[in-house]
């Protein structure tokens, strides 16, 4: 048994793996989850129902567990953050850069070889696509105990 916030051995394992430079996209409920990143990449579906888990609430978790360096967003075409987004912002803080991408390009980002775990979520918002940049740890923690 570990004491962790994220305790999805899937996930989990995906992480382990991953290193700064490494992308997490968590996708909402509309994203084509199969079709829409790299065939090698870990998906991991969370998508219980729509509206559970939403976005937020896994990079809540996904935020005790790993750097966060930089972000990416799908933008509308009027160009405005949605509510969503603008959640994202808050939960991040003012140190990690967020991109924001038109639609499209967002999917040819998502689809880079560098994404190497993609997270279905049932979020149901317009425009609740995340996209994640590891960043690198400044610690080497307390060891073992």
């Amino acid at each position: 048994m570990i004491n962790y916030e994220l305790i999805h051995p899937t996930l989990l394992a995906a992480l382990a793996q991953s290193g700064h430079g490494t992308q997490i996209l968590i996708a909402d409920g509309n994203y084509p989850h199969n079709t829409g990143g790299p065939t090698g990449a870990v998906r991991v579906p969370l998508n219980l129902r729509p509206g559970l888990l939403s976005v937020d609430q896994i990079l809540e978790v996904l935020g005790t567990a790993i750097p966060i360096e930089a972000a990416a967003v799908m933008s509308p075409p009027d160009g405005n953050d949605p509510p969503a987004v603008r959640g994202y912002r808050e939960l991040l803080g003012p140190s990690v850069a967020v991109t924001s991408y038109p639609r499209f390009d967002f999917y040819d980002a998502a689809r880079s070889p560098n994404v190497a775990v993609i997270v279905a979520s049932g979020d149901i918002r317009p425009y609740a696509n995340l996209l994640l940049t590891i960043g690198v740890r400044t610690s080497a923690g307390s060891g073992p105990r």
